[in-house]
């Protein structure tokens, strides 16, 4: 079931809320059972077989649970049980998402005879597998002190984060369903919830869903075009995932928010980065928090006890030679986003994508270390020019990278990215006809844009992206959870239905829901 349905918004979405508040009044048991009833609708609307298969990961992972904390006093039996947890669900997370891939692979190299079958790729699987490794390794460091079915099937199954996340740990949201308050129906929670959900609808049907079928044509035959056609297919695909993402992202934290559950900001104005480093602190936040305490940490401190070990210095110091810097940041940097991208898929060009956004933190950070004290640019003016060019030189590293992500193989990859070089040939912009068109009136401006509507997108999404403020900093200062709103909230926030920012949202609700006829799925749905 998608977010941006009729189903989802006039049916499914006010009977979960009604049932919910109406529930809690006989109990929170009863409202958490509820929440994890209708999540299973949601989840199995798409394929109900698979119901099952989410079901029997959350009942393995539980027994799983109940053993580690279990086994708290004698820590070595306890490591082997969390191993063997995260194993299982590695194995399930391979055999659905890298198996055929690796049967074709070895059908390729001759060491396998026979026609390779796919294996329908359940949902959301990535998201709910890394949630529940996640609550394992919680379980093990002692965060999580008791194992509860109904609160473990709630933690991994709460619909607005099931698909696509925010990726949670157990700690942000289950004791939130602990307290009275999170059950008690207050509209300011509707109000702001519905707005988040409101702009992020709109952000998916009205922009990422109008730049889409220019990014599908030009990855459909992307040996095809030259220059300003290359670019223009990577920047339609670049905008199309930004407020495709975004779009969810806020529709998340909104529905969350419906229901009294804030979750922890994940999308944060990334196109406005003016470094790499700051890119990944901005885009799929939780994501990114997951892989750098899971991935990066772990081999980080392996290769600082290793160091430490034979007399070497460590952290920041050990980080000033070519050689340390390799080992302290450039080893744990390309093995985490290595595995950051083969998780998004099973295809080299996903594991091209990831050492690609390795590459470009490692040379961040060597540039950081070493020569950005030593051409920091003086003066506003001086500053300012150097923030355009760094946010300019982030986007267009982005925008080649995400060539690879969307590519249906390398060698697609690279055929655009052949053409984003010139080496096909640089068509013709038109100047001199555009010019012509502009000057013969109002048909003339119609044939304008008809003939420029690409063009006029990307130049259009781009100055959103770049220039407004994000759904966060519209609906004013708030926690980064969207919870408890701060000193110096808006008037026009407060949940009056008089004010002119409600006639703002309903008249979005209103265009959006004109176009749900599409409803083309979350690009994140399929990873």
């Amino acid at each position: 079931m998608l977010f941006n349905s009729y189903l989802f918004l006039f049916l499914f979405l006010p009977v979960a809320l009604g049932g919910y508040y109406a529930l809690a009044a006989a109990g929170r048991r009863w409202a958490a059972l509820w929440l994890c009833l209708t999540s299973f609708v949601f989840y199995g609307w798409w394929n109900p077989r698979f119901v099952a298969l989410l079901a029997g990961s959350i009942l393995v992972n539980h027994v799983f649970s109940r053993l580690i904390i279990g086994s708290a006093a004698d820590k070595r039996r306890q490591w082997w049980i969390t191993a063997v947890g995260v194993g299982c669900n590695l194995a399930l997370l391979f055999h659905y998402k890298y198996f055929t891939t690796l049967l074709g692979a070895l059908a390729d190299l001759g060491l396998r005879a026979g026609p390779v079958q796919d294996i329908l790729l359940p949902l959301g699987i990535s998201f709910f597998t890394f949630t529940q490794i996640g609550y394992l390794l919680d379980c093990q460091a002692g965060t999580v002190k008791k194992a509860s079915l109904l609160n473990h099937t709630l933690f991994v199954t709460f619909f607005p984060h099931l698909i696509a996340g925010p990726v949670l740990h157990h700690k942000e949201m289950m004791p939130q369903f602990d307290q009275a308050e999170t059950y008690r129906f207050r509209a300011e929670n509707l109000s702001v919830g519905g707005t988040l959900f409101v702009i992020g609808l709109a952000k998916k049907v009205l922009l990422a869903d109008s730049i889409a079928p220019y990014a599908d044509a030009g990855f459909a035959a992307p040996g095809d075009p030259q220059f300003w056609g290359a670019w223009g297919a990577a920047l339609a695909y670049t905008l199309q995932l930004y407020f495709d993402f975004s779009g969810y992202s806020d529709m998340a934290l909104g529905l969350a928010k419906m229901f009294g559950v804030r979750f922890p900001l994940n999308f944060n104005s990334p196109f406005k980065a003016a470094s790499i480093i700051d890119y990944w602190a901005r885009w799929h936040m939780t994501l990114t928090r997951y892989l750098t305490t899971y991935l990066y940490y772990p081999m980080a401190m392996k290769v600082s006890r290793w160091r430490s070990r034979r007399g070497l210095p460590v952290g920041a110091v050990g980080s000033r030679t070519p050689l340390g810097f390799a080992l302290m940041i450039g080893w744990p940097t390309l093995y985490t986003m290595g595995l950051a991208g083969v998780w998004h898929g099973a295809g080299l060009q996903f594991f091209i994508y990831g050492l690609l956004h390795g590459s470009y933190l490692c040379i961040n950070h060597a540039w950081r270390i070493g020569l950005a004290p030593r051409v920091a640019p003086q003066g506003a003016r001086g500053r300012r020019l150097w923030l355009i060019a760094c946010v300019g030189l982030t986007f267009a590293s982005v925008t080649v990278a995400h060539v690879f992500f969307r590519a249906h193989d390398v060698q697609g990859a690279l055929a655009l990215l052949e053409g984003m070089a010139g080496l096909r040939g640089v068509e013709s912009l038109g100047v001199a006809q555009a010019a012509d068109l502009l000057a013969q009136g109002w048909a003339g401006w119609q044939a304008f844009v008809g003939r420029h509507v690409q063009a006029l997108l990307i130049v259009g999404l781009l100055a959103i992206a770049w220039g407004a403020p994000n759904a966060y900093q519209i609906l004013g200062r708030f926690s980064p959870a969207l919870g408890r709103v701060q000193e110096g909230r808006p008037a026009w926030l407060r949940w009056q239905p008089s004010t002119g920012w409600l006639v703002v949202v309903l008249l979005l609700l209103l265009v959006s829901v004109m176009n749900l006829h599409r409803e083309a799925r979350f690009l994140y749905f399929q990873f």
